[in-house]
This record gives structure tokens, C-alpha cells and sequence, in this order.
């Protein structure tokens, strides 16, 4: 019962990033690479993973070494370790994948002060022991990476008709008559694109509230009939 108890722990730790706590989506955090490297799907998957290895390398050894930090330089401490792992991710980059790191440029070293990974830190993995740390920044992680990867698709789709353009995996998917729209892939269309999807997310949230509310008066006035 105990192990069932904390597998369920840890899924809960892990989906919550995914979509009700989605970094970018719900807590909006790390607005910077989410408005500044998101006019490709390419762009958005590369900061999402090279975020996401960060967020756990970090996580893991801050929650290790929690205890042996004194409160007076915990944040300066966990700075430091989150740029450790910010240095192999940029060097790591420009060895094996020198034209994603040449299309990041700055935004891999800016993951140093990303708020997100920071706040995990301290929120959660300086609290709470290594296997949740780690089902938490999974989490994180897999949700931040989706977000900018589907930003990154509509941007490219509507800015250039393709998706992953520059890779083996690059599609054509619209039409030759389609006229692609530039400012989608400019720093407006970052604005746009984000202010659109979070409006028709908040709209359907609203409308499942709603929905929850309005059933639940049906189900108190007729018990209240009855």
C-alpha cells in the first residue's frame, strides 16, 4: 500500500507539469526563450531539451546537497550548480549540434537565470528528496519542452509553411500558392502567438468551470426537491 501510495506521489509530481502547472502555459515562466527562440519547432524543442537536462541535473544535486548549504548562500549555491549544468549544455551544444547553438546563440547561457529552473530549486528541491525532485522536474521539463515546441510549430507553419525546417525531419505543409505570413516569425509574432493560445485556453477553462459549477446547483436543487 505504501509503494502504491508513493507511485502515485510521484505521478502526481510528474503530470502536474505537464498541463495544470505547465510552466509556460499556466505559471508563465521562462517568458524570455518562450518569446525570444520559438519561430521554429526546431528551436523550441532544442531550448526546451537543453532546459530540461538543466532543470534535472540541477534539481538532482540541489536536493542533494541541501542540508550542507547554509540558508545565508542557498540561492547564490544553487545559481552556481544551475550554471554548471548550463555550461556542459552550451559546450555540449556548439561540439555536436553547431547549428542549433549558432540559432540559440545567448538564449543557452540565459538558462542560467531562467526563473523557472531557479524557482524549482528552491520550491521544490531543496524541500523534498531526490526521487521527487526528480518525477518534479520531468515534469517540468517535458511541459516547458511541449509548450515552445508548439508554439514553435504554429509560428513556422503560419511564417514559413514548413515544420522542423533545417533538420532531416523538415516538412512542407503548405501549398505552393501560400503566402507566408513574416511577422508570425518576428518578435510580434511571439506576442501574438502566445496571447492567442493563452486566450483560447482560459476561455475553455472558464467554460469547464462553468459547466462544473452549473452542475453542481442542478445536483444541490434536486436533492434539495427531493
Amino acid at each position: 500500500m505504501v509503494e502504491v501510495s508513493n507511485v502515485l506521489t510521484l505521478w502526481k509530481d510528474f503530470i502536474k507539469g505537464l498541463w495544470k502547472e505547465n510552466p509556460v502555459f499556466v505559471m508563465l515562466l521562462g517568458m524570455c526563450p518562450t518569446l525570444a527562440v520559438t519561430n521554429t519547432a526546431t528551436n523550441g524543442l532544442a531550448m526546451g531539451l537543453a532546459t530540461s537536462f538543466v532543470l534535472l541535473g540541477s534539481g538532482i544535486v540541489n536536493s542533494l546537497v541541501k542540508k550542507l548549504i547554509p540558508d545565508e548562500v542557498r540561492i547564490p549555491s544553487f545559481i552556481v550548480i544551475i550554471a554548471t549544468f548550463v555550461t556542459i549544455v552550451d559546450y555540449s551544444a556548439k561540439a555536436y549540434v553547431p547549428a542549433i547553438a549558432e540559432s540559440l546563440k545567448l538564449f543557452i547561457p540565459l538558462i542560467v537565470v531562467n526563473c523557472l529552473i531557479l524557482g524549482r530549486s528552491e520550491s521544490f528541491a531543496s524541500k523534498q528528496p531526490v526521487h521527487r525532485t526528480i518525477a518534479d522536474a520531468l515534469g517540468m521539463g517535458v511541459g516547458f519542452t511541449w509548450a515552445l515546441t508548439f508554439l514553435g510549430i504554429i509560428r513556422e507553419v503560419i511564417g514559413f509553411g514548413t515544420v522542423f525546417r533545417g533538420t532531416g525531419l523538415a516538412m512542407q505543409v503548405m501549398g505552393e500558392g501560400f503566402q507566408p505570413w513574416l511577422i508570425m516569425v518576428l518578435p510580434a509574432g511571439a506576442f501574438l502567438t502566445l496571447g492567442t493560445v493563452l486566450g483560447v485556453m482560459n476561455y475553455f477553462k472558464s467554460r469547464a468551470v462553468n459547466v462544473k459549477v452549473d452542475m453542481q446547483d442542478s445536483t444541490g436543487e434536486s436533492c434539495h426537491t427531493v
